[in-house]
C-alpha cells in the first residue's frame, strides 16, 4: 500500500529489496492503494486530461492503454510529480495527497521508469544507481553499501555489468534495465513503468515480466503503461483504456478480450483501423511469377503469382517456410526454381544489395537488430539503402541530400521527429518503424516485401501503416505481408496464401477471408469445406 512516508531503512539503511509491502495477491475488495478522481489537465488550447478517474488496488499490476495522445503519459507525470493537475483529488491510501514534485512523489513513495531514458551516459553505472541518493556511513558516503545495494538489485533483474564502466557504452537494453534498477532501489510503494521494455530483447522482457510479478506479489502496487496488448494481457491484473483524456474502460484483465479493449481505444470496431479492400482487377497481368520455388528443407515447391496494386498476405505457423518465402524474395535465401519473374522482367535477386537495385524491399520483422542503426541519425536512416544500393556513386554522403531525402519521407509518412539530425533511438516505435519503411520507399520498389511490420507499435501507428500499406499497393506496387495477427491479416489483405509444413497449402480472398477459416488452414493445412480452392 501506499505510503506518505519512506521508513527509514528505505532512507538509506534498507538490506532487502523490496521488503515486504502487503499481502500478495490483494482480494478485489480489498481497499485502493490509488484513487483518481476528476483529474483534469490542459496544455493551451489543449485538454490532455478530461475528469479522469482511476482507481487502482494494492498489489496489483494495472494497465493503462490507449492511442498515442490519449492522456497516458500526462496521467503518470501527475502521479510522480513532474506536472500539477488543473483540478481534481489524488488519495493515496485513504489519504488525499498533493503531489507538487517528483521529490515530493518520492517521499510519499512513489517511483517510475520513463520511456525515455534519464541516464547519465559518461557516469558510471554505479553512479547512475544512486544519483543523489548515495548511502552514508558516519556522514562519508559508503562505496562499499552502494556496490553491496546495486549488486543485489542487479542480480535480481539478471543484469550483469562492470559497476564502474561508464553507463553509455552499453546496448540501450541494458540502459533500460539500469534505469528500471535505480528506481527499484528507492523501493517504491507505487511504481509507474511508462514502456519499460520498448528497448528490451524477448529474453530481457520475460526477465523484467518475472521481476514485476514478484513485486506485486511483495505487495507493490504497479501502474504499467504500454502499447503492446499481449504482454498487458500476460502480466497485468487489471486494465483501463484512456481515449481522447478520458477513461472510457476499467476492468480485470480477465473479464477482457484484446478485441474489447481494441474497440474502446479507437472508438469502433476493430474493422475501423483498416482501409477498405478494393475490388480486385482481374485484367491485370501477374506482375510477380513464381514456380515450384524450393529453399533446401524450409520451403518445398512453392508457386504463386501476384499481380501490380494487390496485397497479398502470408500466413502460418512458426516453421511453416513463410520466413523462408521472403528471404528467398530478397536474396537472402539460395533456392532451387524452375522459373521466376518479377516486375523488372528477370528473376529472383541474388543479394539483398542486387534486390534493392532492382527496386525489390523488405522491411523486417526486428527493426532494432535488423533495421535501423540506432546510434545513427534519422536522415542517414533513411539514406543509407538508396546509397548503398547505387552502382557507382561519389563515396561521400553530402549532408543536403541526406536531409532532402530524410525530409521527404518526414512529410510524406507523418514521422514525428525534433530534426532529421536526431538519433533514431529517441523516437516512438511506430516512428522507428516509419523511418525502416520510408528507407525502404527511397529506393522506389516495385515490390514491396513486409515482415510483421507493425510488431511493437501503438494501436496509433498500426492504423497509419495500414493505410500506408493500402496507398502502395495503389500506386501499382506488389505488397507481400507477413503478420502474426491474423486479424491484420484478415483487416488488410487481398489474398491470404496458407502455407504449411513448408508447402503452400491454399488460398482464401475477398469475402472467404474470415478469422476461423484461416485459423482452420494455418493448424491443418487444409481448407474448410466448402470453400476450398486450388493454388497455381
Amino acid at each position: 500500500m501506499v505510503s506518505s512516508a519512506l521508513t527509514a531503512d528505505q532512507r538509506g539503511g534498507g538490506t532487502d529489496l523490496p521488503p515486504h509491502l502487503g499481502v500478495p495477491g490483494s482480494p478485489p475488495d480489498a481497499p485502493a492503494a490509488v484513487v483518481v478522481t476528476g483529474l483534469r489537465k490542459a496544455f493551451g488550447g489543449v485538454q490532455a486530461l478530461d475528469s479522469v478517474d482511476l482507481t487502482v488496488r494494492p498489489g496489483r499490476i494495472h494497465a493503462v492503454v490507449g492511442e498515442n495522445g490519449a492522456g497516458k503519459s500526462t496521467l503518470m507525470k501527475i502521479l510522480a510529480g513532474a506536472v500539477l493537475p488543473d483540478a481534481g483529488t489524488i488519495v493515496f491510501d485513504g489519504r488525499p495527497a498533493t503531489i507538487a514534485s517528483p521529490m515530493d512523489a518520492r517521499a510519499k513513495g512513489v517511483g517510475i521508469v520513463y520511456q525515455e531514458l534519464s541516464l547519465f551516459p559518461n557516469r558510471s553505472v554505479l553512479a547512475n544507481l544512486f544519483v543523489n541518493a548515495e548511502p552514508t556511513r558516519y556522514g562519508l558516503l559508503s562505496r562499499r553499501e552502494m556496490v553491496r545495494r546495486a549488486r543485489l538489485v542487479l542480480q535480481r533483474v539478471g543484469l550483469k555489468v562492470d559497476l564502474d564502466r561508464p553507463v553509455g557504452m552499453y546496448s540501450i537494453g541494458v540502459r533500460q534495465l539500469v534505469e528500471i534498477s535505480r528506481v527499484l532501489l528507492e523501493h517504491p510503494r507505487l511504481l509507474i513503468l511508462d514502456e519499460p521494455n520498448s528497448a528490451l530483447n524477448e529474453r530481457e522482457s520475460e526477465r523484467l515480466f518475472g521481476v514485476l510479478r514478484e513485486l506485486s506479489a511483495d505487495g507493490v502496487t504497479m501502474l504499467y503503461v504500454s502499447h503492446r496488448l499481449q504482454e498487458v494481457f500476460t502480466v497485468c491484473d487489471e486494465v483501463t483504456v484512456m481515449r481522447n483524456g478520458r477513461d472510457v474502460l476499467s476492468r480485470e484483465r480477465t473479464q477482457l478480450t484484446m478485441t474489447e479493449v481494441v474497440a474502446a481505444m479507437i472508438g469502433g470496431s476493430e474493422r475501423a483501423l483498416y482501409p477498405d479492400r478494393r475490388a480486385a482487377d482481374t485484367s491485370r497481368p501477374p506482375a510477380l511469377v513464381i514456380r515450384d520455388l524450393t529453399v533446401g528443407d524450409e520451403l518445398r515447391g512453392v508457386s504463386f503469382e501476384a499481380s501490380a496494386g494487390e496485397i497479398v498476405g502470408l500466413a502460418g505457423l512458426e516453421g511453416s517456410g513463410v520466413a523462408a518465402l521472403l528471404g528467398a524474395l530478397f536474396g537472402l535465401r539460395r533456392t532451387s526454381t524452375t522459373s521466376a519473374r518479377f516486375p523488372d522482367g528477370d528473376g529472383l535477386p541474388t543479394s539483398p544489395t542486387a534486390a534493392a537495385r532492382r527496386g525489390i524491399s523488405l522491411v523486417p520483422a526486428d527493426r532494432r537488430h535488423q533495421g535501423l542503426m540506432l546510434d545513427r541519425s534519422i536522415a542517414r536512416n533513411i539514406v543509407h539503402v538508396r546509397f548503398g544500393a547505387l552502382r557507382s556513386r561519389d563515396p561521400w554522403l553530402r549532408r543536403r541530400e541526406m536531409e532532402v531525402a530524410a525530409r521527404r519521407q518526414i512529410d510524406d509518412l507523418r514521422i514525428k521527429v525534433r530534426a532529421v539530425t536526431s538519433s533514431v533511438n529517441q523516437l516512438s516505435g511506430g516512428n522507428q518503424q516509419k523511418v525502416v519503411i520510408g528507407k525502404w520507399l527511397e529506393v522506389r520498389p516495385d515490390v514491396v516485401l513486409l515482415d510483421d511490420p507493425t510488431r511493437g507499435v501503438d494501436i496509433g501507428a498500426k492504423r497509419e501503416i495500414y493505410h500506408l500499406v493500402r496507398q502502395l499497393a495503389d500506386e501499382g506496387r506488389v505488397v507481400i505481408f507477413r503478420s502474426t495477427e491474423l486479424p491484420e491479416l484478415v483487416g488488410l489483405a487481398d489474398r491470404i496464401l496458407v502455407l504449411y509444413r513448408q508447402r503452400l497449402v491454399g488460398e482464401v480472398r475477398g469475402s472467404e477471408i474470415d478469422d476461423r477459416s484461416l485459423l482452420h488452414m494455418i493448424n491443418t493445412g487444409e481448407m474448410p469445406q466448402p470453400n476450398r480452392r486450388d493454388v497455381p
